[in-house]
């Protein structure tokens, strides 16, 4: 049975975490039974409100509908302008994990105390034009950081090399402080660069379209992405 608690997964290798955005939302259960069996060690779900950034995805009903099907941790990364109105919501469909952006117009610091208040882990992210320093004086208070290294809101958007520094200088906090939080990566990542932000120090990716529609399948590439 797969880990439901982000605290049980391990902060030392590698793990995978396919991104449902590039599922073929038409066999939606098959895709998502697919890559559990693949190895996946987290699904990933990007929720997205047509307002923070430029697109709308889906909402709890999703979630809901998809959880009886898979073990893996739903790891629920809420791209919205007013998380907090939402995390009951996603909480109650199943989510394990919630990750919110410190660019949101809501309080972090009371956002981050309501998802823990649900018993759940939670999670801060960044745009990648955003000053790592705002990430600062939350790193205590998270269990997961996720670094966007694209512009949030589409799939298929290239790597932004750029960012490899802002990851760098988070390992090299969470170390310095010895915190057990997950570095999460989400943009870009295939098998090319995925080596990239491993060596950064990311040892949690999000990989979308390199995974659901990879021609040589979910396995293999999963198992590909892995060996980073």
């Amino acid at each position: 049975m797969s880990a439901r608690n982000l605290r049980d997964l391990s902060r030392d290798t590698c793990l995978i975490a396919p991104s449902i955005l590039a599922a073929d939302f038409t066999i939606l259960g098959e895709e998502v039974r697919a890559v559990e069996v693949a190895g996946a060690d987290l699904l990933h779900l990007d929720v997205m409100d047509g307002h923070f950034v430029p697109n709308l995805s889906f909402g709890p009903a999703i979630v809901s509908a998809i959880r009886p099907l898979s073990e893996l941790l739903f790891d629920v990364h809420l791209m919205l302008t007013n998380p907090t109105s939402y995390v009951e919501s996603f909480v109650d469909a199943g989510a394990d994990h919630i990750t919110i952006h410190v660019e949101a117009d809501d309080d972090v610091a009371d956002a981050l105390e309501l998802i823990h208040s649900r018993n759940i882990t939670a999670g801060i992210s960044l745009r990648p034009d955003t000053d790592v320093e705002t990430l600062r004086p939350y790193l205590d208070s998270v269990e997961l950081i996720l670094v966007m290294t694209v512009e949030p809101g589409f799939g298929g958007q290239s790597f932004r090399h750029d960012v490899i520094a802002k990851i760098e200088k988070l390992r090299a906090w969470l170390d310095a402080d010895g915190l057990p939080v997950q570095l999460q990566v989400d943009g870009g990542i295939d098998t090319a660069t995925a080596p990239l932000a491993f060596q950064a120090g990311a040892r949690n990716l999000v990989a979308g379209t390199s995974v659901f529609r990879s021609p040589d399948g979910v396995t293999a590439v999963i198992e590909e992405l892995r060996q980073s």
